[in-house]
This record gives C-alpha cells, sequence and structure tokens, in this order.
C-alpha cells in the first residue's frame, strides 16, 4: 500500500559507498526535514538530469534546510561514482537489496526487462519523521514536481 501524508515514514540504513557507514533517516530525527528521492538507475539520462538539476539549484535547497537523499537500487559502487561523476552534493545511497523500495512501495514490476527496479518516487519527511509529501510514478520519464516540494519544506 503507498504511503500516504501523514503516514509514518519507513526508517532505512543504507551506504552511499562501499564500506561507509550506513545513513538512516532516523539520523535526521528532530534536526531537519528530508527530501527521499527514488530513481530508476544511475547513468540513464533522466536521472541524470534530475539530480543535476536539483544539484545545479542547490543554494535553494539549503535556504530551506532540508536534507536530501538519492535512493537507487544500484550497487554501492555505482551511486558513488555516479556521484563522483555528476558532482551531487548529496548523498546517493544503494538500496541493493531493495528494501527500502519495498518498504516505500516504489518498486517496478517490470522495467524493460528488469524485475525489482524503483520507480522515480519523491517523499517529503518532517522532523518527527511523518511523510509529508509522496509522489510516485509510473512513467520513469516524468520528473518530481520541485517547486511543490520547496512549497512544502517551506511550510514545515
Amino acid at each position: 500500500m503507498s504511503l500516504q501524508i501523514g503516514d509514518p515514514a519507513p526508517d532505512f540504513a543504507l551506504v552511499a559507498e562501499p564500506g561507509a557507514d550506513p545513513v538512516s533517516l532516523a539520523d535526521f530525527r528532530g534536526e531537519s526535514p528530508v527530501v527521499v528521492l527514488f530513481f530508476p538507475l544511475a547513468f540513464s539520462s533522466v536521472c541524470t538530469d534530475e539530480l543535476c538539476g536539483l544539484a545545479a539549484d542547490w543554494s535553494a535547497w539549503e535556504a530551506l534546510d532540508a536534507a536530501v537523499l538519492g535512493i537507487s537500487i544500484d550497487s554501492p559502487f555505482v551511486t558513488l561514482k555516479f556521484r563522483e561523476e555528476t558532482g551531487v552534493p548529496f548523498p546517493l545511497l544503494s538500496d541493493f537489496n531493495r528494501e527500502a523500495s519495498k518498504a516505500y512501495d516504489v518498486l517496478y514490476e517490470e522495467f524493460f526487462g528488469m524485475h525489482g527496479v524503483s520507480k522515480r518516487a519523491a517523499f517529503v519527511v518532517d522532523r518527527d519523521g511523518s511523510v509529508r509529501y509522496a509522489w510516485v510514478s509510473e512513467d520513469a520519464g516524468v520528473m518530481p514536481d520541485f517547486d511543490a516540494i520547496k512549497g512544502v519544506l517551506a511550510g514545515l
């Protein structure tokens, strides 16, 4: 069942690179709201455009005092390389075992012949751990509405 506004956000603990300590959603509880962005696959054109676009507007996100976490089912070796090559200023986390993607109900059954790929999705989690914005796309070519996400963050 899809997450709804007001639901408690499922916690996760995922790594950004091999051997690193996991990043947990609980790490931000009481500190800052978190934008959780699921994306299908690193190095694909739409995912690159999405994350690079967000990075290009980074000062606006910093002004909202929100943490941003990108999550894909790619291995931590791939998420690290993707972050290095795109220069995004926020963690890209590996959900290789698909635990977070399952908890957030954002997995495609079939995606271009692959099974268990994350859908493009965006969630805003407030400081108390509740979902304040939830968007999941069945079309991987559609980008999140970043203005709507900023509006939710501005209201927290």
